[in-house]
């Protein structure tokens, strides 16, 4: 059988930043508004909200292309913890009628930010061979 953790590490920063990165666009056309009266209803400063755009989109960028890739897969779980603690407090203990997590997608992107984290970008990547934060 084929190893190759590289090909393992391209696979989850491609999948983690492209599906992140669609809701950074998302938020791109349609503002970040409802996100700034959640953090107002936390008694957070609204313009807390704009560093979505920095986890959405910025974040995953440079996970995709393997550009500081530990820093923004921190990014995204960080952002990740925002969104869990602004709009899914009240499932965070909830199953859904199949029996799975109801936070099973933000649940992804987090540990999976937090695996991009610890592990860099590996070998295909646009950052320098064996850089400290690749």
């Amino acid at each position: 059988m084929m190893k190759s953790d590289d090909t393992g590490k391209l696979i989850l920063r491609l999948s983690v930043g492209i599906l992140v990165l669609l809701h950074g666009l998302a938020k791109l056309s349609g503002g970040v508004g409802g996100i700034s009266g959640m953090l107002s209803s936390h008694g957070l400063p609204g313009f807390v909200a704009y560093g979505a755009y920095i986890g959405e989109v910025i974040a995953p960028l440079l996970v995709i292309l393997g550009i500081y890739s530990r820093i923004g897969g921190l990014l995204i779980a960080i952002n990740m913890v925002f969104a869990i603690f602004l709009a899914h407090m009240g499932q965070l203990f909830s199953m859904t009628p199949q029996g799975g997590w109801a936070l099973e997608l933000q649940g992804m992107f987090l540990f999976s930010g937090l695996a991009v984290a610890f592990m860099g970008a590996g070998r295909f990547s646009l950052a320098s061979p064996g850089g400290r934060w690749n």
